[in-house]
């Protein structure tokens, strides 16, 4: 019995060594994955991006937005960029009518440098690109500069179904933001570091409408707004608002990357709703006192919750491709 247990053991070895298991999609990344196959796709995208905002600052906050809800919809494989004729694509629905344009070109742009190349030419993915270009927009604002981990194919799937229950809304307590984000791998810690991006960007008039004119909510959904900051809103946002009428999320640094999200968020002045729940809430407050307090700390959490955010749903050969235009399948 003993040497049949010995030849079964050994045998699974063998098996294992023949036919090793297949490789999780997360795992094809690395920070080097294009050393040979186009070592300048970093400083071609970098260029275009910088180029980009100088002509627009709101490419900044669009792109970086862009990445996110690329993430978390389909996971990190460009489908956001994808436009369908008959309009059945991730930017036409919910949440994602209001992706900036000015996010699209970014990525257009910096493809286009890319392929320029002859070296690159239809070797690098837009989802790819769309993850250079989110770090390359943080750094760009005065946020850290991080290494990214490449190596993402793009899909070939989109539609305005796989938006709506994928995304936070603004109105979401601290459970609900923790349970999508739980539902990709990310914990509270990378929810707040993340929604530290907010240091940047607007949002328009409809996303907080019912917080500043406090519409019958309960408290979780409508947590308390600084009172000389919520008559500044109403100025900005009438109850006969204009659908284009938007407002900064980050009303002290709204150009610059840094950690004067979390001070606001102290002082009361969280536009969304699920921003300004995460320092009313008991279980998230100690850390934004901490990002608060410590703009390391913040830069720290938010460059690894960006890294753990890349690896979502990445696909693999079978799923994916390199698109040659990001906006359509091959």
């Amino acid at each position: 019995m003993e040497s049949s247990n010995i030849f079964l053991l050994l045998s699974s070895l063998l098996s294992l060594l023949i036919f090793p298991s297949p490789p999780t999609a997360a795992a094809q990344l690395s920070q080097n994955y294009y050393s040979s196959i186009c070592p300048n796709v970093e400083s071609l995208v970098h260029t275009a991006v910088a180029q980009k905002l100088q002509l627009s600052f709101a490419a900044a906050p669009g792109t970086l937005r862009l990445f996110f809800h690329d993430c978390f919809v389909r996971g990190c494989d460009g489908s956001v960029l994808l436009a369908a004729a008959n309009g059945d694509d991730e930017n036409h629905s919910g949440a994602d009518l209001t992706l900036s344009p000015e996010a699209v070109d970014t990525v257009n742009r910096a493809k286009a440098a890319v392929d320029g190349d002859p070296q690159c030419t239809n070797k690098v993915s837009c989802a790819d690109i769309l993850a250079i270009a989110a770090r390359d927009v943080v750094s760009l604002t005065g946020g850290p500069y991080y290494q990214v981990e490449l190596g993402r194919l793009d899909g070939r799937v989109t539609s305005k179904a796989n938006v709506k229950h994928n995304l936070p809304g603004p109105g979401y307590n601290l459970d609900q933001l923790n349970a999508v984000f739980a539902a990709n791998g990310l914990t509270q810690t990378d929810m707040i570091a993340l929604s530290g991006a907010h240091t940047i960007g607007v949002t328009h008039c409809d996303k907080f409408i019912r917080r500043i004119y406090r519409f019958k909510q309960p408290l979780a959904f409508n947590p308390p707004m600084n009172l000389t900051f919520l008559r500044q809103m109403r100025q900005i946002c009438p109850l006969n608002y204009n659908p284009s009428t938007f407002a900064m999320l980050d009303p002290a640094t709204p150009f610059k990357f840094d950690n004067a999200y979390y001070q606001n968020l102290q002082k009361e002045m969280g536009l969304l709703a699920s921003d300004q729940i995460l320092f009313t809430d008991q279980r998230s407050r100690g850390l934004v006192n901490w990002f608060a307090s410590n703009q390391t700390a913040f830069e720290e959490a938010f460059v690894a919750a960006m890294t753990k955010l890349g690896r979502v749903g990445v696909k693999n050969a079978t799923e994916g491709e390199i698109r040659r235009v990001c906006t359509a399948v091959n």
